[in-house]
């Protein structure tokens, strides 16, 4: 885990274009992750990409098993709210912005697929 790098998701799909195909690209990288020995220190969800994490999610199991790693998993509160999913996260913790901002401002390194 690299304390210095934070990814930041912040769709539920990767990329633009047809939307089944972004679903599959960003399930797919993010499980390609837990295969990596460069895994960011945090990772940061905001607007769609907070669906991620909830309960029903493709990609919660990679998810849980990052966290269990040691990959801090923040999620914005606001977002999950206007999806009305606050009740239904199943991977990382509720935040808040001014929480995101300061990582994002600390971290050595921002990826964003």
């Amino acid at each position: 885990v690299n304390s210095e790098e934070v990814l930041v998701i912040a769709s539920n799909k990767m990329g633009h274009g047809d939307d089944k195909l972004g679903e599959i690209l960003i399930k797919s990288f993010i499980h390609v992750l837990t295969e990596s020995e460069k895994v960011p220190g945090t990772i940061v969800f905001y607007n769609s990409g907070v669906l991620l994490a909830s309960d029903n999610s493709a990609c919660l199991d990679d998810l849980k098993l990052m966290e269990e790693n040691g990959v801090e998993i923040l999620l914005c509160g606001t977002c999950a709210d206007y999806y009305n999913i606050a009740d239904k996260i199943s991977a990382g913790k509720i935040s808040n912005m001014r929480i995101i901002a300061k990582k994002m401002e600390e971290a050595v390194k921002i990826i964003k697929p």
